[in-house]
């Protein structure tokens, strides 16, 4: 008959590590569904505004025959921006599951000048609208969701470079073996579950994105 072998028992103190560990990777991935929840209430009552005005249209003021929206060509390429540096992200990350981890940090190095830039493109934007916020419909929707989108999208990418800062002190080699101790395994695996939940949320802000330039420069 084979020997079996049994595994060493935990002290109670790694087990209460191992059960708050756990507990930490479970809190990442329900953070960010609340997140996106959340955000999905948030930016539903911009639509829903966009929409009931529109069909309003109180005295023709949703969309006067004089008036002057925002630039089409910058509001697309804010948009390019954000979803270019989604799918850099998204990219990037399965080079570092592959146990690649320079792959990853230049690619989350250009998702976040992309993100900044956005925002950057979005506060101009503001500062020089061809319209004063409230003239009608259409620009009380524009100068309330604006704000709120890139005030999100910063906060975002303020949570992508705590990631690129936490990934430096990281060994390469943690990557792609187990690492010696409980701290350095738990250290990675946090840090693999963070930025998993940071993509999602990135992905998600990055189709709000594509949604809300088809309603501010597409639908009239």
């Amino acid at each position: 008959m084979a020997e079996t072998t049994a595994s060493p028992a935990l002290s109670p103190e790694d087990e209460e590590a191992a059960f708050y560990h756990e507990a930490g990777l479970n809190a990442s991935w329900t953070g960010a569904r609340l997140a996106i929840g959340a955000l999905s209430f948030g930016f539903g009552s911009f639509i829903f505004a966009f929409f009931y005005l529109r069909s309003l249209n109180s005295h023709g003021r949703w969309y006067p025959s004089n008036f002057h929206g925002p630039n089409v060509t910058l509001g697309t390429i804010i948009m390019a921006a954000v979803v270019v540096s989604a799918l850099v992200q998204t990219l990037a990350l399965q080079r570092l599951k592959a146990g690649h981890k320079a792959p990853w940090q230049a690619g989350a190095a250009v998702a976040l000048a992309l993100g900044v830039a956005a925002v950057a493109l979005q506060i101009l934007q503001l500062l020089f609208l061809p319209f004063w916020p409230g003239r009608d419909g259409f620009a009380s929707v524009f100068t309330g969701s604006t704000p709120v989108s890139l005030t999100i999208e910063l906060c975002v990418m303020i949570w992508l470079e705590i990631l690129i800062m936490r990934c430096r002190s990281i060994p390469q080699i943690s990557f792609v073996e187990q690492p010696p101790t409980f701290d350095e395994a738990f250290s990675v695996q946090r840090f693999q579950a963070s930025l998993s939940a940071f993509t999602v949320v990135w992905n998600y802000l990055a189709v709000v994105a594509i949604v809300m330039w088809i309603l501010f420069y597409l639908v009239k």
